[in-house]
């Protein structure tokens, strides 16, 4: 007989089958459980479709009544694109519900197990809620901050350098490298870069791999593309660029006043100025209410730099070439105004591991912390 910690694992294994499909929605896995054996089971596939719950309750069928339930998140308890999952629980008949942690998005926030706990069903949650807050960092970051979750992906030389000093940047990492990209890329919502990068480097910044190499459900036979975002405060985007021209969502951010008259093949926003620039705190509301969990960032020092220095970044990826690129290279973050020891940003490594020739180093920026 599996404990109820194996059961909540298994739960939180099935959540992450979404991971490249349920946007805007949280990836959430369900096991039910009757007489010590599985009954049923489910996540969320897409956003639209039924919910994990939903999914384990109509393999369990009968055998619902009287189970116990494991969600790694709070069963909803509002009408949205589908009826509250709470009260599909309810009418089900189960005994019992094991949440992982309760759902951030105010419309539900402890609303759902009220609602079982007054149809006479025990609850209990904190089971695993660390790793089940994994699944969704950007779900949870968009709801408890009103912003996206902001992860910068860049690549290095031993040495500390992204781009030789005319600007040239392909390829710093290895093959291996920039396909556990592609897999980070359709994690996300939105990718993000900054003009210059677009000019320098025409990237398409799209996902690349198909359904099966992400190992996504076959039912599901398409492969989510992120939107694509630019930021270019004087509006310099080239009408042919990639980006903007292979298909899919591109969006300009810019400061200026679009010509009117002027046909563009990419959708532009207007958004504040500040000092000049484009005012990053507005984009990230902004971006927050057109649903944006995760915001993969990949752009050159500038841009990265920025976002760094007003503490928007939520997690670092690096990857570090075996090789020297030399003085006159460019660095990872352009940083100005730090000059001692004690301003530098401290960073908390989450995790370090080989990829192809590479190492990948994930790091949490740790704001606030003094160095005497």
């Amino acid at each position: 007989m599996s404990s109820n910690v194996e059961y909540m694992q298994r739960a939180i294994r099935l959540a992450k089958k979404g991971l490249y499909t349920t946007a805007p929605n949280p990836c959430v896995g369900t096991v039910i459980v009757k007489h010590g054996k599985i009954a049923g089971e489910g996540w969320h596939r897409r956003c639209g479709e039924p919910h994990a719950e939903i999914n384990a309750l109509n393999q369990a069928g009968a055998r619902a009544k009287d189970a116990t339930v494991f969600v790694t998140l709070e069963p909803c308890s509002h009408t949205g694109k589908t009826p509250p999952c709470a009260d599909a629980l309810v009418n089900a008949g189960v005994k019992k519900v094991f949440v992982a942690m309760t759902d951030p998005n105010p419309l539900v926030a402890g609303r759902g197990l009220e609602k079982l706990r007054q149809a006479g069903i025990e609850t209990e949650h904190g089971l695993l809620e660390s790793q089940a807050r994994e699944l969704n960092p950007g779900f949870i970051k968009r709801m408890e901050c009103g912003r996206p979750f902001v992860r910068v992906k860049l690549a290095m030389s031993l040495d500390g350098r992204t781009a030789m000093a005319s600007g040239e940047s392909q390829w710093i990492s290895s093959e291996a490298s920039r396909k556990d990209v592609q897999r980070i890329r359709a994690q996300s919502s939105a990718i993000l870069t900054g003009v210059d990068t677009v000019i320098a480097d025409d990237p398409s910044l799209n996902v690349r791999l198909t359904a099966e190499q992400l190992n996504i459900d076959p039912e599901m036979e398409d492969v989510m593309q992120p939107r694509r975002i630019v930021l270019d405060s004087r509006l310099r985007m080239p009408a042919n660029a990639r980006i903007a021209t292979i298909g899919g969502s591109c969006t300009v951010y810019t400061t200026v006043a679009v010509d009117k008259n002027r046909q563009y093949p990419f959708t532009i926003e207007t958004i504040a100025s500040k000092a000049g620039q484009l005012d990053l705190f507005a984009l990230m509301e902004d971006l927050a209410k057109k649903e944006i969990n995760l915001l993969h960032v990949e752009a050159g020092s500038v841009l990265s730099g920025a976002l760094l220095q007003n503490q928007l970044v939520d997690e670092i990826i690096i990857y570090l070439a075996p090789h020297i690129m030399g003085d006159n290279a460019k660095g990872l973050f352009h940083l100005p105004g730090l000059q001692k020891m004690k301003q530098r940003v401290s960073l908390k490594i989450k995790d370090v591991r080989a990829i192809g020739k590479d190492i990948r180093i994930t790091a949490v920026p740790e704001y606030g912390v003094r160095h005497e």
